[in-house]
């Protein structure tokens, strides 16, 4: 029997309460390989409260530090490069060398995200008009979230969130 995916909420992974269920099947063989929850609504709830919580937090980590954390990630990706990628062709049907392409895709923008202390810049001009000067600040929005495609599993999550999260945002993921 395949097992029943668990959802990661507020940092803890928990056995969804949804009636619903999606199979994950294998498109080789149509052998299904897991059941994923329909989230119920206070599930999602659960969620964007413990992102909003995260949020507060995250937001005040100083941005050298958070771009450390995306050179780590980046790091792990790397080191699991091929791991990630059988997992996506036994779930996708891709070949082997497409699905090493699409984690390699979203491996590049975590690379990105570690250059993000010189993109949270903000500017300033003086004199911009007369006797009127201008600044802007760049400042994490709070709570974002993705929703993705089944036929990229890893390069479109990896293009939205870790850039979110090293802006200083919190994110819920919805593949």
């Amino acid at each position: 029997m395949p097992r029943t995916l668990p959802q990661l909420i507020d940092g803890q992974w928990q056995t969804s309460q949804a009636r619903e269920l999606i199979e994950v099947t294998d498109p080789t063989n149509q052998e299904v390989i897991a059941l994923a929850p329909k989230a119920t609504a206070e599930e999602i709830e659960a969620a964007v409260a413990g992102a909003q919580k995260a949020f507060l937090a995250w937001r005040e980590v100083p941005v050298s530090e958070r771009a450390r954390l995306m050179l780590r990630y980046q790091h792990l990706l790397k080191e699991h490069h091929d791991e990630l990628a059988e997992i996506l062709a036994e779930e996708t049907g891709k070949t082997f060398a497409d699905a090493k392409g699409d984690v390699w895709r979203g491996i590049e923008v975590a690379e990105h995200a570690a250059n993000i202390a010189s993109l949270m810049m903000g500017e300033t001009v003086e004199n911009v008009a007369r006797e009127i000067d201008t600044a802007s600040w760049i400042q994490p929005l709070g709570v974002c979230v993705g929703i993705t495609p089944f036929n990229f599993p890893a390069m479109i999550p990896l293009w939205m969130f870790p850039l979110a999260i090293a802006c200083g945002n919190s994110f819920i993921l919805k593949p």
